[in-house]
């Protein structure tokens, strides 16, 4: 058993939870149920993973006190609205972590990436991390699969860093313990849960896609900053405009001329003129 509760929004609006000491991947397990037929709107969360991964196929280290949370879900959408999804985690990612970190003043982020408020310790970088202090802080992985009935089923997977973060990464991490704040997972996923019911009511099964990305554009890092994004070994540069209405970042290079990117590694402020 563990610590694990869900929060009362989430209770009231039906979900279900399967908490675990250690697992391999909460990823794996919710992928398993959607294989099985589960209706969804049940959590698999862990105080440690053993056989996590990010993006792109990536290791996502989750030694034990961190948290790893992953939601199935089978929404009434159209396909194309399914990668909204990511967005709705960030919003509510953001948001439980404004409800567990201390209020305070936001310091100065070591790469330019401060909040867009200039109050918060918390700011979303496109397309899926959570920042604090512009260090990383939290991610977001999503995945569409099938359910035996042959409806889309989304697993929302979901690492915060609460008790320590991996070093010698591609872009700096913090933890809530680095910061000087004791919380536990426990406290980071009730907070998660009840600030996803709020965020996935806004999406509204895709109709509110608008109003959610004018929220994540609120605690956007970097707009307005000069950024570079990597796509497959080349790098583009030029300043952070928006995310667009189907959340591509919207770069303005130096000739004026703007781009949509629709995915790649985003660096902001210093390290973005850094890097090669």
């Amino acid at each position: 058993m563990t610590d694990f509760s869900l929060g009362p929004k989430a209770r009231s609006a039906g979900y279900r939870l399967a908490g675990f000491e250690s697992i391999g991947s909460t990823y794996s397990e919710a992928l398993k149920a959607a294989a099985a037929g589960d209706p969804g709107g049940i959590w698999f969360a862990a105080l440690q993973q053993t056989a996590g991964r990010g993006r792109r196929g990536r290791a996502w280290d989750s030694p034990k006190g961190n948290l790893a949370a992953s939601l199935l879900i089978v929404p009434d959408t159209s396909p194309e609205l399914i990668a909204t999804l990511g967005f709705v985690a960030g919003v509510a990612l953001s948001a439980a972590l404004d409800v567990v970190l201390p209020n305070g003043t936001v310091r100065i982020g070591i790469d330019g990436a401060d909040g867009a408020d200039g109050r918060s310790r918390v700011a979303l970088k496109w397309p899926n991390d959570v920042l604090a202090d512009g260090a990383k802080l939290a991610g977001i992985l999503l995945e569409a699969s099938k359910t035996p009935d042959g409806r889309s089923a989304i697993v929302v997977g979901c690492g915060v860093n609460v008790v320590s973060a991996p070093e010698g990464v591609p872009y700096p991490a913090t933890s809530i313990r680095g910061m000087g704040i004791e919380r536990t997972a426990a406290d980071v996923f009730e907070a998660l849960s009840d600030a996803w019911v709020d965020a996935f009511s806004l999406w509204d099964d895709g109709r509110g896609v608008a109003q959610v990305l004018e929220k994540w554009r609120g605690s956007a890092a970097g707009i307005g900053a000069p950024v570079a994004v990597s796509q497959d070994g080349t790098v583009r540069r030029g300043i952070f405009e928006t995310i667009d209405s189907s959340g591509r970042l919207i770069i303005r290079d130096d000739d004026g001329s703007r781009h949509a990117i629709t995915a790649g590694d985003v660096h902001f402020g210093a390290t973005a003129s850094a890097r090669s």
